[in-house]
């Protein structure tokens, strides 16, 4: 029997008080799982924004998504983390990452490190918090890569694909969609790593697009403009782009379920409403 699925939306434009929390209730009427707030700068700071979304919310769950463990020192990140799940009342689910954007590096004057030593800094962090933290909150960890995805598949109780790749070159962060068949080998290569587990991971899969339609490939157009050889047929099968009618987008999500074992989907705050529908029909089932 398949897991039942979750919903998150991801916060990623800041606000003052009393709209943060306007848009947390909304979420939570809504009927959205998880509350989330990204790692950016120029964006929420994930902690104080997740106490808040604590005080106006009641049953959503509150995650990171993902912290940039580039920008945090394990021992004060244990701190954050063990004040952040008191204060929410134990809501709070820790979402972890290499961080990739240069760019936020540079600004906050803090070294980038190869990819090597970026997945050297998690790794440790991920340990020290096992070793620090008096009680766990759910891990989610994500990424591309083989070391992410045996990282993820070792400790993760959420394992995290975007179904994105990084530009080479790109110092500001620019995401392509990877080739369906690339995500899927990814997908694959975790869950070959992960075979041994004795409880499986949830999968979670950022989705980066919504558009309800009747028109699909006019909506996916611009995106496939963007990006060098692609084509409209491959668009509308990217497990990340959930473009259609209502009934053909929860199709999708049903068949993603079957077919690649996603069930916790992290919608982008600018799609929370129109993608709203699906979670009134799906959410828990």
């Amino acid at each position: 029997m398949p897991r039942p699925f979750r919903f998150g939306v991801s916060f990623i434009d800041p606000a003052p008080a009393d709209e943060w929390r306007a848009k947390c209730r909304r979420a939570e009427e809504l009927g959205y799982d998880v509350i989330l707030v990204p790692d950016h700068l120029g964006m929420p700071a994930p902690f104080p924004a997740l106490v808040a979304a604590a005080g106006a919310t009641e049953r959503p769950r509150l995650g990171t998504f993902v912290l940039n463990a580039g920008f945090w020192n394990p021992a004060l990140l244990a701190r954050e983390v063990a004040t952040t799940d008191a204060l929410t009342g134990g809501r709070l689910e820790l979402g972890l990452g290499t961080g990739y954007v240069q760019a936020e590096h540079d600004a906050a004057g803090l070294p980038f490190g190869s990819p090597r030593a970026r997945v050297d800094h998690l790794q440790r962090t991920v340990e020290e918090l096992g070793r620090l933290l008096d009680s766990q909150v759910p891990l989610m960890l994500g990424g591309n890569g083989e070391r992410m995805l045996g990282l993820a598949a070792e400790h993760a109780d959420i394992a995290a694909f975007t179904g994105a790749s990084l530009v080479p070159g790109s110092t500001e962060g620019k995401l392509v969609p990877m080739a369906g068949a690339d995500f899927a080998a990814r997908l694959a290569r975790y869950k070959e790593l992960a075979a041994g587990r004795e409880e499986p991971a949830e999968l979670n899969l950022l989705i980066q697009m919504v558009a309800v339609t009747d028109d699909r490939a006019a909506a996916v157009a611009p995106l496939v403009e963007r990006v060098p050889d692609a084509t409209v047929e491959q668009a509308l099968e990217l497990p990340i782009l959930l473009v259609g009618t209502l009934e053909q987008i929860t199709a999708q999500v049903l068949a993603q379920r079957d077919t690649y074992g996603f069930t916790y989907l992290t919608v982008l705050e600018p799609y929370m409403e129109a993608f709203a529908p699906v979670v009134a029909e799906l959410g828990g089932k």
